[in-house]
């Protein structure tokens, strides 16, 4: 079993799809209105000091996720 690969894991700059929300409720459904939904492309566009936000672009939209938040939503960013 390999390790989930959420936003937070990646690096500044890089691009990568959704592969699954793991969140419900409420937080899923204003998630998936903001466009994170699966296969969607991202790009991390910069964290906040200490990693509690991050800034993620779709499309020509930026969005700021709570780290917790993006914690919730795995990717497949790769180690390069």
């Amino acid at each position: 079993m390999s390790f989930m690969k959420t936003i937070t894991s990646c690096k500044r700059g890089h691009s990568f799809n959704i592969k699954k929300i793991h969140a419900s409720g409420p937080l899923k459904e204003r998630l998936m209105s903001l466009g994170l939904i699966k296969g969607v492309e991202l790009t991390l566009l910069e964290y906040a000091p200490a990693k509690s936000t991050v800034e993620v672009k779709i499309g020509r939209m930026r969005i700021a996720l709570r780290k917790e938040e993006a914690n919730l939503i795995e990717v497949n960013c790769e180690e390069n």
